[in-house]
């Protein structure tokens, strides 16, 4: 026989605690703000776009943007992809077919302290590689390919990726072999080139190209209207300007 409730309502301190407990992991569990920069990598199998968590990891953030700009993961390659898991850039020192100019190589070599954060390992996020030092980290850098909690903590989280899921998918279904922990393509994914953008400005120059547009065609109807009000015959103003408004050479 079941025990009589009191109708099933819970008492109003454990709903108040419930919902506390509710808005605090809503909290911890959205996403961190994204930078307005965006990095595109153009491969032999399709673009990735990815954005970076500059409040979460900024040195992490700032390194990977200056490669980024001096172009060192241009001919660079994913030397790992481990379906589900992550796919993972290769190292610019070692990992370019290209070589490296003085300033490539003094930015690539540094290390990076080690940025950990509660922010989760899962799909699409951007994770640096490292040896067993935490401050390690140099250019290497994985994309998840899955949920990886047993990874959170351990590795800087720094961004994410944006857009070219649809490219990580391609990259999993690509034939590997297995070399000790690594799961390797068979295949060179080569990182043909790359670039940047800012979100803010391109949104900025496209609401101007809008706007002039509106404003073209505007005075284009304004100028018809004008036509079709005008007497038959009149003729617009052709009085040639006068010194005051002639334009200083």
């Amino acid at each position: 026989m079941r025990r009589k409730g009191n109708g099933g309502a819970l008492p109003i301190w454990i709903l108040h605690s419930f919902i506390f407990t509710w808005f605090a992991f809503s909290a911890l569990a959205e996403d961190p703000e994204l930078g307005s920069s965006r990095v595109v990598f153009q491969t032999n199998y399709g673009d990735i776009e990815f954005g970076f968590y500059p409040t979460v990891a900024p040195q992490t953030v700032n390194h990977i943007f200056k490669l980024v700009r001096l172009g060192c993961y241009n001919t660079n390659h994913f030397f790992r992809v481990d379906k589900g898991f992550v796919a993972q850039v290769a190292d610019v020192v070692g990992g370019r077919t290209a070589p490296m100019n003085e300033e490539q190589r003094v930015e690539a070599e540094k290390k990076v302290v080690g940025e950990f954060s509660d922010v989760k390992h899962v799909r699409g996020i951007l994770s640096m590689g490292r040896y067993s030092d935490p401050n390690s980290a140099q250019s290497s850098f994985s994309m998840l390919l899955g949920d990886a909690p047993h990874l959170d903590g351990q590795y800087a989280i720094f961004g994410k990726v944006t857009k070219g899921d649809e490219t990580l998918r391609k990259l999993e279904e690509l034939p590997t072999r297995r070399e000790g922990i690594f799961v390797m393509p068979t295949e060179r994914i080569t990182i043909v080139s790359s670039y940047y953008y800012d979100t803010k400005t391109e949104t900025c120059e496209e609401e101007k190209s809008v706007l002039k547009r509106r404003l073209s065609a505007s005075a284009i109807e304004i100028e018809r209207q004008e036509q079709a009000t005008r007497p038959s015959g009149m003729a617009l103003c052709t009085t040639p300007p006068s010194h005051n408004d002639e334009k200083a050479l």
